[in-house]
């Protein structure tokens, strides 16, 4: 008798002698068992004796990474604790920052307003009512100076969330940068500069495809030249998540987009080894702990073997996908807002077993506003208390080998792998993203989502079960926004402009234009245009002019 054939003869005794008699007297308290993504979930995992290690896990820091990235994971240096924020004028984010860098924050990640998102300056008709609100509001290279204040460059790790603006919020850091004496070869961080996920999950997109995958290209020559150090995009999940996808989607698309990210970087020229290495990745963690972990581990093992089958990379790191994590957003509730530092800790906790190498928590009052210092504080501790009281950081991938993670993690890998093969029948993720492909399987999964919540079949602890009086949410002190930042930003802007040089700006647009319109690298002539006080509302206008934008019409 095989062990195939012993494991299977025991386990169908288990369930008759033992399973079976209980759950008569016992029903199980659901009809089904499922992750929060759909994917069934047995009463009992055992080994399955066709797993074979080598192929499937191997070591961590080996293909196919399944185990992490790095040999030690978190044993020799821990995640970077990278608190998402910024809000107002960028003088108050700079206190925030500092304060959190004070708290043991160990990397930045910056929130811009939405103006600043879609390339307006805050003075702009359609900035009204906009400027500073969902994050800081950054005009101009005096904005930036402020916004890094009495922080050294070269001494932190900076994280912008920005798409569509992504090349003039990278030029305006890098001139920051020189002009405090620290090259751009010694920066380290990430841009986001993921546009494909805007067009499925966000819509915060100016021009139109084929101009805005120009400009992530762009960046990724220059950085390959100026900035060797640098992540050049941070190709994000996480955003169609929040949107409603499941974990599979949220894996399959984010892949799918990195997969056309990779084709046009190698029709633009570049070879696959010199730009992989610095593609990151950005997932949310949800409340599904052991489907979160499995994710992570899949994704992982998925990219490896892309790059490696697909794109023939032979460089090790052009393999690894490496990824920030955020704490799910959408899953904290108004009611009750304390239930949403244990959903924040759980979900952090996923990350980190799950092997992520940054992390951002939530704050408990975000579903009633931006957070405030203190709230922003404990989450960072959450973090902490993680990292050096837990123990789940002293050994790699403690996770590894658990019969349920290991079939939860095959399943969500084939499960992808079958999307993958539909998209690329569809010709690709634009090809995908302009029929609407990926729009309406987000929509269909939220749809489903919200009908499980409403029937009571998905619990929500205090929103539709365990609810207590509505009064409970006003509990916690909330950041209010003075509503004095908008005059103010937009006073300081103008001044800005009285005072500089109005010839040279001009001439530095030109050179935008000029560019913009031949088949040359567009990130030097931006870079030369911030440092001669052109603004990103200036600039974004200017591009448009060439590129046009993307239409509600899809054009």
């Amino acid at each position: 008798m095989t062990d195939k054939d012993k494991i299977e003869r025991e386990r169908a005794r288990w369930e008759q002698q033992r399973l079976e008699p209980l759950e008569k007297k016992n029903p199980p308290r659901k009809s089904a068992f499922k992750t929060i993504s759909g994917l069934e979930i047995d009463p009992l995992y055992v080994p399955d004796p066709s797993f074979d290690y080598m192929e499937q896990l191997g070591f961590p820091g080996e293909y196919p990474f399944t185990r992490g990235v790095m040999p030690n994971t978190y044993r020799g240096r821990l995640w970077t604790m990278r608190q998402y924020s910024g809000y107002g004028t960028a003088r108050e984010s700079n206190e925030r920052y500092r304060y959190l860098l004070s708290h043991g924050q160990t990397g930045l990640s910056v929130a811009f307003d939405l103006p600043t998102q879609i390339g307006y300056d805050s003075d702009h008709p359609l900035a009204r009512g906009e400027v500073g609100r969902v994050g800081v509001a950054i005009d101009s290279i005096r904005d930036m100076e402020v916004l890094f204040q009495d922080i050294s460059l070269d001494r932190v790790s900076t994280s912008m969330t920005i798409n569509a603006t992504a090349p003039i919020l990278l030029a305006l850091y890098v001139a920051v940068a020189q002009q405090q004496g620290v090259p751009a070869f010694k920066l380290n961080g990430t841009i986001q500069n993921d546009i494909l996920k805007e067009y499925i999950a966000r819509g915060t997109y100016i021009f139109p495809p084929r101009e805005s995958m120009r400009l992530v290209t762009d960046i990724f020559k220059f950085c390959r030249r100026e900035m060797p150090n640098w992540n050049t995009i941070s190709i994000s999940g996480y955003h169609i998540r929040e949107a409603g996808a499941t974990a599979v989607q949220e894996v399959t698309f984010t892949l799918a987009n990195a997969i056309e990210y990779v084709k046009a970087a190698i029709d633009a020229g570049l070879r696959v080894d010199e730009f992989a290495p610095r593609l990151a990745f950005f997932f949310g963690c949800h409340n599904s702990f052991f489907e979160e972990i499995a994710k992570f581990r899949a994704a992982r093992r998925l990219w490896a073997r892309i790059m490696k089958e697909r794109f023939h990379a032979k460089d090790p790191r052009s393999m690894m996908l490496r990824f920030h994590t955020q704490t799910a957003g959408c899953t904290l509730t108004a009611q009750q807002p304390e239930n949403n530092v244990v959903r924040i800790t759980l979900q952090a906790l996923a990350a980190v077993l799950g092997g992520t190498q940054s992390l951002h928590t939530n704050s408990r009052d975000e579903a009633l506003a931006l957070p405030t210092a203190e709230s922003a504080k404990i989450a960072l501790r959450t973090q902490q208390i993680i990292a050096f009281e837990s123990g789940v950081a002293d050994t790699v991938d403690p996770i590894g080998g658990s019969y349920f993670v290991e079939s939860l993690t095959d399943r969500i890998e084939e499960e992808v792998s079958e999307y993958l093969r539909k998209i690329d029948a569809l010709g690709g993720a634009v090809t995908a993203i302009n029929s609407r492909f990926f729009q309406t399987e987000i929509a269909k999964s939220a749809y489903a989502y919200q009908k499980a919540v409403e029937s009571d079949d998905e619990k929500i602890v205090g929103v539709n079960c365990f609810q207590e009086d509505d009064g409970a949410k006003t509990r916690l002190e909330i950041l209010k926004l003075n509503p004095e930042i908008e005059k103010e930003q937009v006073r300081q802007l103008r001044e800005f402009r009285s005072t500089r040089d109005t010839d040279a700006v001009n001439r530095s647009l030109d050179a935008i234009r000029k560019t913009a319109s031949s088949a040359d690298e567009l990130i030097s002539p931006i870079l030369h245009a911030v440092k001669s006080s052109a603004t990103l509302g200036e600039v974004s206008d200017t591009l448009r002019e060439v590129f046009g934008e993307y239409g509600s019409d899809g054009s």
